[in-house]
């Protein structure tokens, strides 16, 4: 407000001279001088307005985001400017440099230490129905084991080998896995990536995940929970189901998970419905899913994204029956192969998320004193066999060393081996087939 009065007292006067200057040319300058004050005006008007703005800001920010804004920058840094490459457009921009398309990606923070996911229960089921990772499919092309009545893509990101699905947002824009009917217990997990999020990406920017008991493009009798985006306020996840008697917003803040490609996971067990980002489990709630008519088809929606600028990508979707206690099974039939316990490509390095089943082996351990397990390492069939013999000897080894360092369990209870590839439980030409090859066994000794 300082400089807008210095702007008055410095330029009015200069107006006042030259509207009232005496000689022949007075009348113009007169003309000029209103002229000038009108613009002068205007622009006292637009730096007024411009502080107000600012000042306006502010004060929300304060309201909505208690902190200092420097605070908030830091907890919260603005991402990287989204640029999508690729040969379809959807907003992206053609980089011809660059013809097999890529989608940079936000600024991720350090990832999470298993440690932190040492008290995660989330257990997959273990009778894979369905898994995409879009290996068989090409850059550009919207993926083959997939319907919608919209329209997406396939994509590499940071002109990286992984690729993911970019879906396209819109109200009542469906993507249909061709997963089969969904029985009574299974479990869902996939991993997503967001671009283009900041302080301006919208309340209401969701990606929506449907259970219905129609397969094609309507809602029919579902039960949905609402993953939120939003950057400046934690926003929590909207659940409902079509009876009507689940219709809420469940607190829980991810905004840094959400920019920083969060692992989903959810378990249905008959009517129980819950729902984990990365470690942390945000929704349990006992009689959300429909029995009368139960959900048989999974279906995502995309809505509020900004188009061309924030934009929301799948990869890893596998749906699998099961997700039950496994440690009465072991305890009971004294033998469990699970594909649940995820590596990195080609490594021992264990994914965090897969801790739930680890963490239900070792409290079988605890309990059952006298046991004695064998670990046994699988891979599929990408590579040589020796490789992979190592490879499956080394898996194994991991699962021990966790059981041991993380869960206190002694060594000396523990044995491992690898099979490699010999022992194919699935079709290695296909990747459903090669994701069930990828898998530990525990075998009582």
């Amino acid at each position: 407000m300082k400089k807008i009065a210095q702007l008055l007292k410095m330029g009015l006067p200069m107006i006042f001279i030259f509207a009232y200057a005496p000689d022949a040319n007075g009348q113009f300058l007169k003309k000029l001088g209103k002229r000038a004050e009108k613009a002068a005006e205007r622009a006292v008007e637009r730096r007024v307005e411009k502080e107000a703005t600012e000042k306006t800001d502010q004060v929300l920010d304060s309201i909505l985001e208690p902190g200092s804004q420097e605070e908030k920058q830091k907890k919260n840094p603005v991402p990287n400017e989204t640029s999508t490459k690729g040969p379809s457009g959807n907003g992206q921009n053609t980089d011809t440099n660059d013809p097999g398309g890529s989608t940079e990606p936000m600024s991720t923070d350090n990832p999470k230490t298993i440690s932190v996911y040492s008290k995660f229960d989330f257990v997959p089921g273990d009778n894979q129905l369905f898994f995409d990772d879009f290996s068989n499919d090409f850059i550009g092309d919207f993926p083959s084991k997939w319907n919608t009545n919209g329209s997406g893509e396939v994509v590499t990101i940071n002109q990286g080998t992984e690729k993911w699905f970019a879906l396209v947002p819109g109200y009542s824009t469906y993507y249909v896995p061709d997963i089969p009917s969904l029985p009574e217990e299974y479990t869902i997990e996939f991993d997503v990536m967001a671009t283009g999020l900041d302080k301006k990406t919208a309340s209401t920017a969701i990606l929506r995940v449907i259970l219905t008991d129609d397969n094609l493009f309507k809602k029919g009798n579902f039960a949905s929970v609402d993953i939120p985006f939003c950057q400046y306020h934690p926003i929590g996840f909207h659940v409902r189901n079509q009876r009507g008697d689940i219709n809420n917003n469940i607190q829980g803040d991810i905004r840094q998970d959400v920019i920083n490609q969060p692992h989903v996971s959810i378990a249905v067990n008959k009517e129980r419905f819950r729902l984990w980002v990365n470690e942390k489990k945000y929704v349990d709630i006992p009689r959300m899913i429909p029995t009368a008519t139960p959900p048989t088809s999974l279906k995502f929606e995309v809505i509020n994204f900004k188009d061309g600028k924030e934009r929301l990508f799948l990869k890893n979707l596998k749906a699998a029956e099961g997700g039950v206690d496994l440690r009465r099974k072991l305890i009971t039939e004294g033998k469990i192969s699970t594909n649940g316990i995820l590596f990195d490509s080609g490594s021992s390095n264990i994914q965090p998320q897969s801790m739930g089943i680890i963490r239900q082996i070792s409290q079988v351990l605890a309990q059952e004193k006298g046991m004695n397990l064998k670990i046994v390492g699988h891979t599929d069939s990408e590579g040589d066999d020796s490789t992979n013999m190592q490879l499956s000897e080394k898996r194994a080894e991991a699962v021990k060393n966790t059981l041991v360092t993380i869960y206190n369990v002694a060594a000396d209870r523990l044995a491992t081996a690898g099979k490699g590839e010999s022992e194919p439980v699935g079709d290695n030409s296909t990747a459903e087939g090669k994701a069930q090859n990828r898998r530990v066994e525990f075998i009582k000794q």
